[in-house]
């Protein structure tokens, strides 16, 4: 495993890393507690060092697992967690540093914590970042050590940017793959100059990209995969990139020609460490046995320049004009 800089938090943190939204079960399936804590044990003995989780997922029982998981581990692994997608409706008057105040030491709670590596702002809606004083009081509590540092989730390369603005923003965490190569083009250039982290999540397209998926493919009513292709429960970003599902697995047979088909994944992985700026990949798993096949990207030889050439000729071709311009 590969260790980068998050941007200037002075943390190494391992180029893949392990996001928890599926810990313990698939999408749409019941969490599991001893699933979750193979999974954290596989990754950690894999050279992972960076979990990232939020208050939200399995309704905090991931930040719970973690939080057992880092007994007598605490200063080998950074936790980064997210904050504000329990606010219901999510709007921006839901924001309040009162409840960003509440949210933080709740999961300083669950994770059985004293101080947060890494709390994030979670996709809050755009009109957030036009609100110092929700990061104003980041500051003081970093001023207080409940947090060491904070960055946000977005959806919108805009609103990275926008968050750039703000004195003490250390992380950027947004979408970037194969099929959403928007980020690099002002976002990634502006995080290397203010030495802010990115932090990539989302990259195989909700596993569009791991080529794996055909037009028969199925999930489950509840799978975001089945009942969110349009944006009826969030972000429609967050599902395969926003990316019409058939026009996906067009691209993917396409990649999986130039690629040579066989380590799509992989390669897929190694397309996004091939950026500069990217600290950390987030990777998925909701079992012990996929972590293992993710990390080898870590390892792998860098693409040559006439296969990111393909690849990008596959975007400009087949995804650019639905999505390029939504994110």
């Amino acid at each position: 495993m590969k260790y980068r800089e998050l941007g200037s938090t002075g943390m190494k943190v391992s180029e893949i890393s392990l996001g928890t939204w599926q810990l313990g079960g698939k999408w749409g399936e019941a969490y599991d507690e001893k699933t979750a804590q193979a999974t954290l044990e596989a990754a950690f003995e894999r050279g992972i060092n960076f979990f990232d989780t939020a208050d939200v997922y399995s309704n905090g029982e991931s930040e719970r697992s973690i939080g057992r998981f880092l007994k007598g581990k605490r200063d080998k692994v950074h936790v980064a967690t997210k904050c504000g997608r329990q606010i219901t409706p999510h709007v921006s008057a839901g924001y309040t540093p009162d409840a960003v105040r509440k949210y933080t030491e709740d999961s300083l709670k669950r994770l059985q914590s004293e101080t947060l590596d890494l709390i994030q702002l979670h996709c809050p809606p755009t009109d957030v970042y036009y609100r110092p004083e929700i990061f104003e009081e980041l500051r003081k509590l970093k001023k207080e050590g409940k947090i060491r540092h904070f960055g946000v989730s977005v959806e919108r390369v805009e609103e990275g940017l926008k968050a750039m603005e703000f004195e003490g923003m250390e992380s950027i965490q947004v979408i970037y793959n194969l099929f959403r190569q928007r980020p690099q083009e002002r976002l990634f250039p502006q995080a290397l100059e203010k030495g802010v982290g990115i932090i990539v999540r989302v990259p195989l397209a909700s596993g569009l990209l791991t080529g794996k998926f055909s037009k028969d493919s199925s999930f489950g009513k509840e799978d975001h995969r089945f009942f969110n292709r349009k944006g009826e429960s969030f972000d429609k970003g967050e599902t395969f990139s926003g990316v019409d599902y058939e026009r996906g697995l067009e691209a993917v047979e396409e990649l999986r020609r130039l690629l040579g088909g066989e380590q799509l994944t992989l390669d897929a992985l190694r397309w996004i460490l091939m950026q500069d700026a990217v600290s950390c990949v987030i990777t998925g798993a909701s079992r012990p046995e996929q972590i293992g096949e993710n990390v080898k990207a870590s390892g792998m030889a860098k693409l040559t320049d006439g296969q990111m050439k393909g690849i990008r000729a596959v975007y400009d071709r087949l995804i650019r004009d639905p999505v390029h311009d939504l994110w």
